[in-house]
């Protein structure tokens, strides 16, 4: 067995994953709210040292796990992905309905035909029913679980830090109290699943803890992604560079080793 090849292999494929990784970080640079992916790569060795203890084995020792390949077992692959939710740059708009959060951890809550789900983009309009919408049209939840909605004579609408509209009366600037959105923060945010258009599918036993002072609160602004382009397109050369040293190690392997062994073994000696 050439464990050589497989290593290189396994390098390549890791390297593969890597690099669909990146390319929908970068194609999602400009999507307002998204958060980047990243992968994490390890070797068995250390996974297999981790769960030993673990393992389906007749007495759970070190002796019973004695025939591991300790070459092939060094092949690297993708241990674990996860989502980075820190903070991407806030872009002022201007727009009445442009609403971002300035905290970490805090997600706005949209009504799909498929449940509630969560989302930090914030680019919000006010549909013809009057109802507060994103861009698919899902209604904006309020803090009473319900739509929010506003009448064609609010000229002014208002937000403060903690999410709470104030309208103004009709031919009048005096300002009336109005609905809240409503903003939650998920328990454990390893647990929120990726839906696409800036969705998130939370943790059915998440009880999505409303906040009700947040503080973080903007109107007028929209998140950008946290996506760095310049960071991203490094590691995409850093990737493509060890898949061609890979596809070198491989070639190495199949052709020059093999070579070399057959030539020396079909020498008759006398």
């Amino acid at each position: 067995m050439q464990t050589g090849y497989y290593a290189a292999t396994g390098g390549m494929v890791a390297q593969f994953n890597r690099m669909d990784t990146i390319a929908a970080n970068l194609a999602n640079v400009n999507t307002a709210g998204y958060k980047k992916e990243q992968l994490i790569t390890g070797d068995f060795a250390r996974l297999y040292k981790e769960a030993r203890d673990e393992l389906p084995l007749k007495n759970h020792t070190e002796q019973a796990a004695q025939y591991l390949n300790r070459s092939l077992s060094r092949v690297p692959q993708i241990s674990d992905a996860y989502t980075d939710f820190s903070l991407g740059t806030l872009q002022a708009t201007d727009n009445t309905f442009d609403i971002a959060l300035n905290k970490e951890g805090e997600f706005f809550a949209v009504n799909t035909p498929q449940g509630v789900r969560l989302t930090r983009d914030g680019s919000f309009m006010m549909n013809q029913e009057g109802k507060l919408v994103n861009k698919q049209g899902y209604e904006v939840i309020g803090t009473d679980n319900k739509e929010i909605r506003f009448n064609p004579g609010d000229s002014i609408v208002n937000l403060d830090k903690n999410g709470q509209f104030s309208t103004n009366l009709p031919d009048s600037t005096q300002m009336i109290a109005g609905k809240s959105i409503l903003i939650v923060q998920p328990e454990n945010l390893r647990m929120l699943k990726k839906e696409g258009d800036g969705l998130y599918l939370p943790d059915p036993a998440d009880p999505l803890k409303p906040v009700a002072q947040s503080g973080g609160v903007m109107q007028g602004y929209v998140e950008k992604s946290n996506v760095n382009a310049v960071n991203e397109m490094i590691a995409l050369v850093e990737a493509n560079r060890l898949v061609g040293m890979y596809q070198k190690a491989m070639d190495s392997q199949m052709n020059d080793l093999n070579r070399d062994a057959i030539e020396k073994i079909a020498v008759t000696r006398r």
